[in-house]
């Protein structure tokens, strides 16, 4: 119904006005950077794998984050770094994203083909882990099968939640689809019936090959636990299975990165177009037609931040945004639903209010899962927001009387 760039934020500016248009865009900022930047600290620690796997041995200070608060540790469990601030950066993290920018800068056309290429790695690599996996797994490793109870299931799917922002990036793509009234809804909808399915097969497989407090806090979990079964008796084939699974991640994550860039630089420039951010951020590139001075501004903006905080601190502040923003795209829905009942749709929800109800309950629920300091971290943002709309973008939005 609105197959323009901009995701969450057009719909919500369509339906709800322009405050709560605002609010959201700047909640997308929040949500698709950190959510960058925590693919980006994952992919920096498979690229030390990978380093580790052709024994090369690099000094670790300049690889991994600045902010380490369950320190660092070797396999045999000696502390590399204790918890806390330690004097370094992760520059694979900081360098990915910088050259994912140069790429996205360069236009749409170069960044999908490629995407799509990394795409079919990413599947490939998902599926050697499980089946080779499946050989290795130790049922014992079951037990207790939620050893947390609902409390921990409830936080594991909180702290978990911002991989599926991939598919609200979809949409920041509308623009530039040739059907999208057809092709947003099957293609968000397929791809997520397709990865939940992966998703419950990987965790089903590492949790039965290693304890699963082996993994907790760990970057790269699936090329450590092939590392540490490959370790024991009858796990020499896994060597090289940990390669190909090395070479998928990595690969899977540069396309994460890129989709989420994208998408971050889209709703930039769309919030940029209403006038709610400077016009520099709606300018396009003479040459190749993008949004430059957004993509590099997002690039920029997500890098740094990388290179200095760990991958959980950054996960909490992705989930609480994207989760938020999925409460305000549901309220739309119904808002819509009765305020314009008889307007043509692409794709209409089915079921009436019922589907965006429990999507509001159940987004609500994963929110209450999060640390009370995530909590406090994303109110804050939003104050931060809210002045500045006030101040500046409300006064330079067409709707403005003075």
């Amino acid at each position: 119904m609105i197959p323009i760039a901009g995701s969450a934020y057009t719909y919500t500016y369509a339906v709800l006005g322009e405050l709560i248009a605002w609010i959201i865009g700047w909640d997308l900022i929040l949500e698709y950077a950190f959510a960058n930047m925590s693919v980006s600290v994952g992919f920096a620690a498979h690229i030390v794998d990978l380093l580790d796997w052709l024994g090369i041995r690099l000094d670790p200070k300049w690889l991994a984050p600045a902010l380490l608060p369950g320190g660092l540790q070797d396999l045999a469990g000696k502390d590399i770094f204790l918890p806390g601030w330690h004097f370094g950066f992760d520059i694979p993290a900081f360098l990915i994203v910088l050259l994912l920018t140069v790429l996205l800068v360069r236009g749409i056309r170069e960044s999908a083909r490629t995407n799509n290429i990394m795409v079919l790695v990413k599947i490939g690599a998902i599926l050697t882990f499980v089946f080779f996996g499946l050989s290795f797994i130790h049922p014992v490793n079951y037990h207790p099968f939620s050893p947390n109870g609902w409390s921990g299931v409830l936080a594991g799917g909180s702290i978990i939640f911002f991989t599926y922002i991939g598919f609200d990036a979809v949409s920041t793509a509308s623009e530039e689809c040739r059907k999208p009234q057809r092709d947003v809804p099957i293609g968000i909808i397929a791809t997520l019936i397709v990865c939940t399915i992966l998703y419950i097969g990987v965790a089903a497989v590492l949790t039965g090959m290693v304890p699963w407090q082996s993994v907790a806090n760990d970057g790269a979990p699936l090329v450590n636990a092939l590392k540490r079964v490959a370790l024991t008796p009858g796990g020499h084939r896994l060597h090289w299975v940990r390669l190909a699974v090395l070479i998928g991640a990595i690969t899977g994550m540069i396309s994460s990165i890129l989709v989420g860039q994208y998408g971050q630089a889209r709703i930039w420039f769309a919030m940029s177009r209403d006038r709610l951010l400077p016009t520099a951020f709606s300018k396009l590139h003479p040459r190749f037609r993008t949004p430059a001075f957004a993509t590099w501004v997002a690039g920029i903006l997500v890098a740094i931040p990388a290179g200095l905080f760990d991958v959980g601190t950054l996960a909490e502040m992705s989930n609480i945004g994207t989760l938020f923003a999925f409460v305000l795209v549901s309220i739309g829905v119904i808002v819509l639903r009765f305020k314009d009942p008889k307007r043509h749709r692409g794709f209409r929800v089915p079921l009436g209010p019922v589907i965006p109800v429990l999507s509001i309950f159940f987004c609500l629920l994963l929110m209450a899962g999060l640390p009370a300091r995530t909590w406090l971290r994303f109110f804050l943002w939003l104050i931060i927001g809210l002045f500045v709309y006030y101040f500046y973008s409300r006064k330079r939005s067409e709707f403005y009387k003075g």
